[in-house]
């Protein structure tokens, strides 16, 4: 019997990879389900995809709370009571705290629209990194999955893929077709994740193909 990861979204925005991750749920390609969906921001569009499917949704932000530890125990509560197994980060701005990081380690995965460590870290999100990349004159950018770990952007890579930079290309169609890439590269890896076929070993990353 196959046993469905329970998986948290984590997202800032609009939530186009979670829609693209929920669409393999959907057509039984994926052994999870999303069972939360949670964002700094208190309307963002990706509710209304999760809303239209009941997924459960919530809004934390750390302005809420007196302390960080307050807000990284909100968090964990709601990832405890869902019975979260695996977190995607799905254009989520924030920084995870150290709490939850830990208390999920290696079962935290985020997705970044150019190859890292160039053109990541703190305020290097959407469009500023397109814009930078094409100011740089880099011939390819592209996208990077990774594990979480306790900074931005520095966590062990699980899987890169190339995307060339045309003369031409503006900022938002270099995002457009980066975006492409990232709708069909990140459910291949929460589809490995949920199989566990992708894990940390011996100091590195190993997905068993």
């Amino acid at each position: 019997m196959v046993v469905l990861k329970n998986i948290a979204v984590f997202a800032s925005g609009r939530g186009s990879n979670f829609a693209a991750i929920l669409d393999k749920i959907q057509k039984g390609e994926i052994a999870g389900r999303v069972v939360c969906v949670i964002s700094d921001n208190e309307h963002p569009p990706v509710f209304d995809i999760a809303n239209a499917v009941g997924i459960p949704t919530f809004c934390i932000n750390r302005k809420q709370f007196a302390t960080p530890e307050e807000y990284a125990n909100a968090l964990l509560s709601i990832l405890e009571s869902h019975k979260v197994d695996l977190i995607v980060l799905a254009g989520f701005l924030k920084l995870i705290p150290t709490p939850v990081v830990r208390k999920y380690p290696w079962a935290i995965v985020n997705i970044h629209p150019a190859l890292l460590p160039n053109f990541g870290g703190k305020g290097f999100y959407g469009m500023k990194v397109h814009e930078a990349v094409i100011a740089s004159g880099v011939k390819f950018t592209g996208v990077t999955i990774h594990f979480v770990d306790e900074k931005y952007d520095t966590g062990a890579i699980i899987c890169q893929e190339k995307v060339a930079v045309l003369p031409d290309d503006t900022p938002e169609s270099l995002a457009a077709r980066v975006l492409e890439v990232e709708h069909r590269l990140y459910p291949e890896v929460v589809k490995a994740l949920c199989e566990d076929k992708i894990k940390y070993v011996n100091g590195k990353v190993v997905w068993e193909k």
